[in-house]
């Protein structure tokens, strides 16, 4: 008996698109090595976490009642970001505490809304990737991905399947790089402490290039890397499971 493949939504993120697109690219064609048929809602907008996290809650409500709507036609939402998928699975219901009707539907589309890495693995099962990347890598667990969603394995193992990659992990992986979206903005002097610290323990893994699952995190890790000139490369996860690292450079380089 013939059955459909699962309809995923792309939730594409506000980084990823505005900075990172090749990172949306790489997840659409994970997820259809996975046998999804993908969708990416052209009408999507910002998740409403930066409104949300600055007490801005009518501005917040609005936006996730908007990516609601956006994505409630999809069998599953996934999104190549821990933040942004742990704000519509964990938060939206919350946002949206004082209306029943969309409390309900924040909930539904919360229950079938996962982090690409997450999904690929826990729900679709895939135990191996067909990608090359000929370096050692180390890879930061960022704050919303690890605490929220449990992401720490994941990762890690479909790393273990890609071909002349070696994983070092860094001392310390879990700890915050100090990026926290609006954090960084309000305190900077104790996030440049935070990601300087950070950078240390990158430097100590002996890794060539850094991984995460994180634009945020990312963003904030390479600019700290490149400003203290160490030579690591920085790039999003998904990227290197897709074997897509040759078409573009390493985040913070010129093409």
């Amino acid at each position: 008996m013939l059955t459909q493949p699962p309809r995923v939504g792309l939730f594409v993120t506000c980084l990823v698109d505005l900075y990172r697109p090749s990172v949306g690219f790489a997840a659409i064609k994970l997820l259809k090595d996975a046998g999804c048929a993908v969708d990416v809602p052209a009408v999507q907008t910002c998740c409403g976490q930066p409104a949300w996290n600055s007490g801005d809650r009518a501005d917040a409500a609005d936006l996730a009642r908007a990516v609601i709507a956006a994505f409630e036609p999809c069998d599953y939402v996934v999104a190549p970001s821990g933040s942004c998928a742990g704000m519509i699975r964990e938060h939206y219901a919350s946002v949206l505490a004082n209306d029943p009707e969309w409390r309900g539907r924040a909930e539904r589309l919360g229950a079938r809304t996962f982090e690409l890495v997450s999904f690929l693995t826990d729900v679709m099962g895939v135990a191996r990737v067909t990608a090359r990347y000929p370096g050692t890598v180390t890879y930061h667990d960022s704050c919303s991905g690890l605490r929220e969603l449990g992401i720490k394995a994941q990762p890690r193992k479909l790393l273990g399947t890609v071909e002349g990659l070696t994983l070092a992990e860094m001392p310390d992986a879990e700890v915050c790089c100090g990026f926290g979206g609006t954090f960084c903005v309000k305190y900077p002097e104790i996030s440049v402490r935070m990601v300087s610290d950070k950078v240390e323990n990158i430097e100590r893994s002996g890794a060539d290039t850094l991984l995460a699952g994180d634009m945020g995190c990312l963003l904030n890790m390479a600019g700290r890397l490149k400003r203290l000139e160490k030579p690591v490369k920085v790039r999003h996860v998904a990227e290197v499971l897709a074997g897509m690292t040759d078409s573009v450079p390493p985040i913070g380089e010129a093409p």
